[in-house]
């Protein structure tokens, strides 16, 4: 082999500095990165818990019309705690609780750790809504005095409201954006 054969021949690879300067700025990027990610990903959990939530109060609502009859949505524990999970029954004996022989037609589970479901409704001795046949909620007291109020999740320092109107209709509100209204 030649001398000159020697010079032509180029390394291969990077040397120990290059690579802690790539490691090092890789780091500083994804420091700076994790943060937000983490937000998104509070905000992606709440968004889905309230949707979830709005989607069974529309069930139960179709449902009680469907059915020209009584459903309910209830918390899925006796203690009322929503976070928990919650049922959406046929209620045949008004008390409230998913009996024997009463049919289920949907249930949830828990929400993720940290979430709280917290309620602000017409008649709040016990968690509960219900809907009649005509599509208008009802208290235990009278089938014809309407339920309504709020129901807020609240994850870290995320909130969001269902509102729920005179004629038992929900809508999702954010009360940063509209604190005025929601």
């Amino acid at each position: 082999m030649k001398t000159s054969d020697l010079h032509c021949i180029t390394p291969e690879g990077f040397t120990l500095i290059e690579l802690l300067a790539v490691l090092t700025i890789a780091g500083i990027l994804l420091g700076m990165g994790v943060p937000s990610f983490r937000s998104l990903m509070q905000s992606q959990k709440l968004t889905t818990a309230v949707n979830d939530f709005f989607v069974s109060i529309s069930l139960t609502r179709s449902e009680a019309i469907k059915r020209g009859r009584r459903v309910d949505l209830v918390p899925k524990e006796a203690g009322g705690d929503w976070a928990q999970g919650w049922v959406v029954f046929v209620d045949e004996n008004d008390n409230q609780r998913p009996d024997a022989g009463e049919q289920v037609i949907f249930a949830h589970d828990a929400v993720p750790a940290g979430l709280t479901v917290s309620t602000s409704l017409t008649d709040s001795k016990v968690q509960y809504l219900a809907y009649n046949g005509y599509g208008r909620t009802r208290t235990n007291a009278s089938g014809m005095q309407t339920q309504f109020g709020t129901f807020a999740f609240r994850l870290d320092k995320q909130a969001r409201k269902i509102k729920l109107n005179f004629l038992g209709r929900p809508r999702i509100c954010n009360p940063e954006i509209e604190p005025g209204t929601c």
